[in-house]
């Protein structure tokens, strides 16, 4: 299945400066990209909450970084401004090339993004399939997390689980703004949030929160990030606490409206 990404956009960085520059904004190893990967890196402002979420692969030894549209404007804005000095260029490619989700299927040139998922990038347009919540499932399948303007700033990288297996998180190289942070609760605390899938028989919506029976927390023991909705039921990413993993959950304020979170 081949989906068009129309709600991404295309930046290139290029020139001498470009992959030191990365490696010094992003939080994973920009070094160990190469023509055939691709890397999730979060972009992290100084408390290390995540700005956002950036697919970073190289085409002819530029860099190009795949985000949401609606956060371009704020990543091109702050990497003008800390490039400063350095020997590269940073343009706006979204209008110059298409983005294609390649789900279970083989294509000469893809990048491979996690499991059975992959990326295209083309000149031309491409036969494609319309259905992007097909695409949206399988990432939430693969329990590949997004941040939109909504929760920019709000999360780090261990509640989305970025540093489980180096997925979107180094901590052997450089620093990156919120390094300090990051590493700190890496090494000196263990996440008390996580993200998980979960299911339900109705319909669940970004934002909306999860609950458990006499929690006493003084807030929502967990929040939908990314959700698909299908026939009135739901696949859907949430931050939620890990001691409640095993607790009845219900959506909202709705004791009625029970998830099931998905143990894999």
């Amino acid at each position: 299945m081949i989906i068009h990404l129309k709600n991404r956009s295309l930046l290139r960085v290029s020139g001498p400066d470009a992959e030191s520059f990365l490696q010094s904004q992003f939080s994973n190893d920009i070094s160990k990209i190469n023509e055939q990967n691709l890397q999730l890196n979060a972009y992290c402002q100084y408390q290390g909450k995540i700005i956002a979420l950036i697919w970073v692969f190289k085409i002819d030894a530029n860099f190009y970084l795949s985000l949401p549209k609606e956060l371009k404007n704020s990543v091109l804005g702050k990497l003008n401004l800390y490039k400063m000095m350095s020997n590269l260029q940073i343009e706006d490619y979204s209008e110059d090339l298409y983005q294609y989700g390649v789900v279970d299927e083989k294509i000469d040139g893809m990048k491979n993004l996690i499991n059975n998922l992959a990326i295209f990038i083309s000149q031309k347009k491409l036969n494609h399939d319309d259905d992007h919540n097909s695409w949206e499932l399988n990432c939430i399948k693969n329990e590949l997390p997004e941040v939109t303007s909504k929760f920019s700033e709000r999360y780090t990288p261990q509640l989305l689980n970025l540093d489980i297996d180096s997925l979107g998180v180094s901590f052997n190289k450089g620093c990156y703004p919120g390094q300090e942070v990051v590493a700190r609760m890496h090494y000196l605390g263990k996440p008390k949030r996580r993200l998980f899938r979960f299911t339900s028989d109705f319909n669940v919506f970004i934002g909306d929160t999860l609950n458990i029976l006499n929690s006493k927390s003084l807030k929502s023991s967990g929040e939908v990030i990314r959700v698909v909705n299908f026939n009135g039921k739901s696949d859907f990413l949430a931050t939620f606490e890990t001691r409640h993993i095993c607790d009845s959950i219900y959506l909202n304020d709705n004791q009625n409206q029970i998830v099931n979170i998905i143990d894999e």
